[in-house]
């Protein structure tokens, strides 16, 4: 399965445990019942939890709710602690955006803490019980831009929302290839992947700091946008489809803003290898976690063994 048009086409998951971070609400939601739906044991990872409780009583299926905020290190350690067996995919797929300078528990700017420096942290110190599959969720904002490693956390610079949300976005991608290179030289079976869901009205609202170009957003999303169902197709191929290790996958029509989920392209930049190493090892620092793989196999999750999905 290298295309996705519908949840419905997602292949028996029974006996596969999957973490969806956000997956209380939008296309983590979606995702999350879609995988549920077809047998998988579901652990949402939520900040809220009765929004987490409410999401999970109208799945069917194994749905385990736990608490996560990705903007605390103390609570992702504590999440990662409680995960006491093995993994079968990760799905990072909760993100933020915000109009204003905002920081996290541990003074990192909101976007770039919660959006890649959580999933960055969190997938390291769950990855020695993951056996097939790390999904990073980004966005095509990524598209237009850059990683300034002078002002990560927007300390000189004045704040552009939209820009703070690209750079997280991009860090997004880069985090997934350098994991993929770093996958393959510990002689891992599991691969890392990214996806991205087009135009989604899933109440995820844009912030841009242009109230104009807001507005023309909060306007035009519910007429063109897909809904949370769509949106989470490019995250449900990217977790069980046939696709390789380092891949981009996003909607397939329209210039990548709705459709079936397909392989894409990101831009050039998300895959340079000198930035993507550099910014491993500033997250490693700033997050006090790392990559715990040397070599050596890894636990399986399910009844076949099969760690390939």
């Amino acid at each position: 399965m290298s295309t996705l048009a519908s949840p419905s086409q997602v292949p028996d998951q029974t006996g596969r445990t999957i973490i969806v971070t956000g997956g209380g609400s939008g296309i983590g939601r979606a995702a999350a019942a879609a995988l549920a739906a077809k047998g998988a044991r579901l652990v949402l990872a939520v900040r809220d939890q009765d929004k987490g409780r409410a999401a999970a009583a109208a799945m069917n299926g194994e749905v385990d709710v736990r608490p996560l905020n990705l903007a605390s290190l103390a609570s992702i350690r504590s999440f990662a602690a409680g995960i006491d067996g093995p993994v079968g995919v990760l799905i990072n797929n909760a993100g933020t955006m915000t109009d204003k300078l905002q920081h996290t528990a541990d003074g990192f700017e909101l976007q770039f803490g919660i959006n890649h420096l959580g999933h960055f942290a969190l997938t390291n110190l769950l990855l020695n019980r993951i056996t097939e599959r790390v999904v990073t969720v980004s966005s095509t904002a990524h598209r237009s831009a850059q990683i300034d490693f002078d002002d990560l956390q927007w300390e000189r610079r004045k704040y552009q929302p939209f820009g703070a949300y690209g750079q997280s976005k991009l860090a997004n991608l880069l985090f997934t290839f350098e994991l993929q290179r770093r996958l393959i030289a510990a002689g891992s079976p599991v691969i890392a992947s990214s996806a991205h869901p087009g135009w989604a009205s899933t109440g995820f609202r844009i912030t841009s700091g242009n109230r104009l170009l807001d507005a023309l957003a909060a306007v035009s999303t519910p007429v063109l946008a897909h809904g949370p169902e769509g949106g989470s197709l490019p995250t449900l191929l990217a977790a069980v489809g046939d696709v390789p290790g380092g891949s981009f996958i996003g909607p397939s029509r329209f210039g990548g803003v709705r459709g079936p989920a397909a392989l894409t392209e990101p831009a050039a930049g998300a895959k340079a290898p000198a930035v993507a190493s550099r910014l491993w090892e500033v997250s490693e620092r700033l997050t006090n976690t790392h990559f715990p793989l040397i070599s050596g196999p890894v636990m399986t999750d399910q009844a076949t063994g099969d760690t390939s999905a």
